[in-house]
């Protein structure tokens, strides 16, 4: 038996799964969320642990087993997420900054006039954007008291602290930061240089797949061998094994990510090269593509507009029209990712007659995920010189069939959900199997199987048209905010 642990944007769910990958126990619960200023995104790290320590309990007990029973621990997480903690207390110094936070944005401006983008390309994969860690950190650095004797890590981080008390990650995790050195595999002394952060802050970095420490917190002492970001190890439990081969994840935000095989993948203004996993001393990279704002928009129709009681009800609204009638959502509620990298973008909605009704918005919700999705895919292709045969899909939006459908008559390819859809977990498990020897990777491929297929039915012609109106709409969210106006 294996314990994955998924630590995600707006809750933790944990899963057991049995010798054949199978789910034998579950839990998941949601954490708050913070905005305690206009594009500032915080979580409280303690409550992150207490509610991912809770579920993992609940998963133990719906299998029917304690931590003697089990075989490893895998972890994936939530990226480029930071946390601080004191290094004496183990207690954090501030709230968590998380990845949609943009309070960076300003200073990213400031060293992209100063000529330092190109070093971060080179070094890191990565374009210079406050989605990354190396600003929230810098930001603590300069704001939070006691943040110079502080530890610093991802979310994988901190809960291996919490767990195994080892200050360590992964080098997918690391690849992240944009302090890393994808070529050379370790902290970059001149990028650390540039952030003014200390490389004996950060955690040791190692193979995704490994001892990373043990743990007595669940009974016995139990092994945590795995540890990938959320999108690449999403990439392992897809089995996307071989170069070519891509998966898109739908949630808070998508996140497209293609093996790119034993290689970085070339420089693209709109793609990032990053690390997929390291398994001993091979390393296989992607090429990936980042969509800041999909499930996120829908959850905002709920919680913020009111005008959603739940995610499920959006396929039939969608279903109930016709067509768009030539609305547009552009959520680029933390700016927009791949392929434009514009932290000063805005959400903007066009369109709008006296005739437009909630079902509009919702619609409009949701072509925009398989909008900027069809965005990505295209400049991961020029990126890669890889044609898309088919994507592979997983997270909670696959259960919406419109919008598989939807998404696979804009791409023009097939969109496969296998039938297993919690692959995160899954790739976190395969990690912790692999690294303590309980799987080889010609199983893992073997275990993936396909559960549903959408085939693309919209003519090419209708499908270009509805791109062309979705770009004009992108362009007016834009650069809406003028730099220095707005931390």
């Amino acid at each position: 038996m294996i314990l994955a642990i998924d630590q995600g944007t707006t809750g933790s769910t944990c899963f057991v799964f049995d010798e054949g990958g199978n789910i034998a126990g579950r839990g998941y619960a949601e954490f708050n969320q913070s905005f305690p200023e206009p594009g500032r995104v915080e979580h409280d790290a303690g409550e992150i642990w207490q509610v991912t320590r809770s579920v993992a309990l609940r998963a133990l007990a719906g299998a029917g087993i304690d931590g003697r029973d089990l075989t490893a621990i895998g972890i994936t997480n939530q990226r480029e997420t930071v946390v601080a903690w004191d290094r004496k207390t183990g207690r954090p110094i501030h709230p968590a900054l998380v990845w949609q936070d943009r309070r960076g944005a300003d200073r990213c401006e400031e060293l992209k006039s100063a000529g330092h983008e190109p070093l971060v390309r080179e070094r890191t994969g990565l374009v210079l954007d406050p989605y990354f860690s190396a600003t929230k950190i810098e930001w603590m650095l300069a704001n939070v008291e006691g943040a110079d004797r502080a530890c610093f890590g991802t979310v994988d981080s901190w809960l291996a602290w919490k767990l195994c008390g080892q200050h360590v990650t992964d080098i997918s995790n690391a690849s992240r930061t944009m302090l890393f050195d994808i070529n050379r595999l370790g902290w970059d002394d001149e990028l650390c240089d540039l952030f003014g952060v200390d490389p004996a802050s950060l955690p040791t970095a190692l193979p995704s797949a490994g001892i990373f420490g043990t743990t007595s917190e669940f009974g016995g002492e139990v092994p945590v061998a795995g540890i990938a970001g959320d999108q690449q190890a999403a990439l392992f439990g897809q089995a996307c094994l071989e170069p070519g081969m891509a998966k898109n994840t739908y949630g808070t935000g998508s996140f497209i990510l293609l093996n790119a095989g034993p290689d970085p993948a070339r420089p693209d203004p709109g793609v990032l090269s990053t690390i997929a996993w390291g398994i001993g001393n091979d390393v296989t990279y992607a090429a990936e593509a980042s969509i800041f704002i999909t499930g996120a928009a829908i959850q905002w129709l709920r919680d913020g507009l009111g005008i959603i009681g739940s995610a499920a009800e959006t396929g039939a609204m969608a279903a109930s029209l016709d067509g768009n009638d030539g609305v547009y959502f552009v959520p680029a509620l933390a700016g927009l990712g791949s392929p434009w990298w514009d932290p000063y973008a805005r959400g903007t909605i066009v369109g709008l007659t006296r005739g437009t009704s909630r079902a509009h918005l919702v619609r409009a919700a949701l072509e925009a995920t398989a909008y900027q999705t069809v965005d990505a895919v295209r400049a991961q292709e020029a990126s890669s010189g890889h044609r898309l045969e088919a994507l592979r899909a997983d997270g909670g939006a696959v259960a919406n069939r419109w919008l598989m459908q939807f998404q696979a008559d804009l791409l023009g390819v097939p969109v496969v959900v296998p039938e297993n859809i919690e692959t995160t977990a899954l790739g976190a498990a395969y990690l912790a199997g692999l690294g303590v020897g309980h799987w080889s990777q010609e199983q893992v491929a073997g275990m993936w199987r396909s559960g549903q297929s959408f085939e693309p039915r919209m003519s090419r012609d209708q499908a270009d048209g509805l791109l062309v109106d979705w770009h004009r709409a992108v362009e007016r969210s834009r650069d809406w905010v003028v730099p220095g106006s707005q931390k």
